[in-house]
């Protein structure tokens, strides 16, 4: 299998499929890259490069015990960047990912990227302060690092169903699709699932989003029950230069169902634009 090795001795995973222009995408907590794979087949076969890659400590990347922070995500992204000798590349991140995406072009310009887009992305700032009071409680994320340190199958497994919205009346709910949630959540190891919770929800991304100087589509679900849409995607739109910024109404955080086939004409849309 392929694998980037950092300047930290950290090998990461990447699958690279297709050719053409590179479109570069970042996975969400707790999950890896096979959460992409059908966004992946689908620029791959429209004629471009899909890549995407286990961020450190998930899937089948190493499971270091330092470094699991949102500067080392970023300088993880930039060396495979680097080390493919990626250019004109569209980086596409959900979530955590989006926060990876957002930091890498804070740390890293965009020498080598012509494009960007946050998908239910956690930037600007998801814990709440005097600042964000749009954001959530501490006590949420610390609800969610107890459910990791204590039974992490079982909270992965609940996690799914909101995750998706198939808590949502009317939802059509997918078993395949939560035991797939399942099976990626529990390739991460629990330090770097518990440091990534830090990372996710307490870096502040203000400035990165203010050197955004690409092209960017942040798109996000109004219903989203994992990032909340009020203290995200509004906000970031107004700190990007360059931005376009699609709601999804009714739509929840993970990408399912008819929400996820709308994404999917989005995406192409932009690429081609």
């Amino acid at each position: 299998m392929p694998y980037v090795t950092t300047s930290d001795g950290t090998e990461i995973f990447y699958k690279d499929w297709g050719s053409g222009r590179p479109v570069v995408f970042s996975h969400g907590w707790p999950l890896n890259a096979d959460a992409w794979d059908n966004q992946m087949h689908l620029v791959a076969s429209h004629g471009y490069r899909a890549i995407a890659h286990d961020r450190r400590g998930h899937g089948r990347s190493s499971q270091p015990w330092d470094g699991n922070a949102m500067d080392t995500y970023a300088d993880d992204l930039a060396q495979l960047i680097e080390t493919l000798d990626l250019r004109d590349a569209v980086l596409v991140g959900h979530s955590t990912g989006g926060g990876e995406v957002t930091r890498y072009i804070g740390r890293h310009g965009t020498s080598r990227v012509s494009k960007a887009v946050l998908l239910g992305a956690v930037p600007p700032l998801m814990l709440k302060t005097d600042d964000n009071p749009e954001g959530l409680p501490i006590e949420v994320f610390d609800g969610i690092r107890a459910g990791v340190s204590n039974d992490r199958s079982q909270f992965y497994k609940d996690l799914a169903v909101p995750f998706y919205g198939y808590n949502r009346p009317g939802a059509e709910v997918s078993q395949g699709v939560i035991d797939a949630f399942w099976l990626w959540s529990m390739q991460v190891g629990v330090k770097g699932a518990l440091d990534c919770i830090r990372a996710f929800s307490e870096t502040d991304f203000v400035e990165d989003l203010k050197s955004f100087d690409i092209p960017t589509l942040i798109a996000h679900g109004d219903d989203d029950q994992i990032v909340p849409f009020v203290a995200s995607a509004p906000k970031a739109a107004e700190l990007v230069k360059d931005a376009t910024l699609k709601v999804y109404p009714g739509a929840p955080h993970g990408l399912a169902g008819a929400f996820e086939r709308e994404f999917n004409d989005d995406l192409l849309a932009f690429l081609a634009s």
